[in-house]
């Protein structure tokens, strides 16, 4: 049932769920409560109402398992970059054990010298543990690379609902009227930060801005 469940959710992204798939989506349901938050401080908020608008943050240098997807559509880039890591976050990995699932998941995404639409290529980035930082377990998929990510500054407004190409598109804009003129944020790169999985309609996803070095 948790299998069929999975694979109507992956049609509605236009992607087709392998059958491997069963034994990584019943472990990842069995460890579904045990989330580790990356790390991070929070510099600012900016809101009216009490309601935080956006919030500046620091997050520090760490490990992080990378996948880059070019598809036609922005969600089975997503889809099939994560189905990859679920693998290796279950088992497929050399220490042959359950790593354990951290949030949120980043989408990197780069926008077309126009601004009007997103490039095929999508990096997935998951961060790896805090007990395997120091000595990243290696994947078994050639296609999944273990990178040491720089420390980021990030801007950062929470969203709800599907990440589709257009909703991206259309929270960028929002947040750009929302802050107004500034050059202190990259304009061509974004990214996309998931803190649930597909299967929840109304899943929380946050846009970050990068802010310039």
């Amino acid at each position: 049932r948790l299998f069929a469940h999975w694979e109507a959710v992956a049609s509605t992204h236009r992607v087709s769920l392998p059958r491997d798939m069963a034994g990584p989506i019943a472990q990842m349901a069995r460890h579904s409560q045990a989330r580790e938050p990356v790390p991070y401080v929070s510099l600012s908020q900016h809101g009216k109402c009490e309601e935080a608008a956006y919030e500046e943050r620091r997050y520090p240098a760490g490990k992080w398992a990378c996948v880059t997807m070019g598809e036609p559509m922005y969600e089975q880039s997503i889809s099939m970059s994560f189905m990859k890591l679920m693998r290796y976050i279950c088992k497929e990995n050399s220490v042959g054990c359950h790593l354990g699932m951290t949030v949120p998941v980043l989408n990197e995404i780069h926008l077309t010298k126009d601004g009007t639409k997103l490039e095929r290529e999508v990096l997935t980035a998951y961060y790896l543990p805090g007990a395997f930082q120091q000595n990243p377990p290696v994947p078994m998929d050639p296609e999944i690379h273990i990178t040491e990510r720089a420390p980021l500054r990030v801007i950062t407004r929470v969203f709800y609902g599907m990440t589709t190409e257009e909703t991206i598109l259309r929270e960028i804009s929002v947040f750009w009227e929302l802050l107004g003129s500034t050059d202190t944020v990259l304009r061509g790169t974004y990214i996309v930060a998931s803190y649930e999985n597909p299967s929840i309609p109304q899943r929380r996803n946050e846009i970050w801005f990068i802010c310039r070095a």
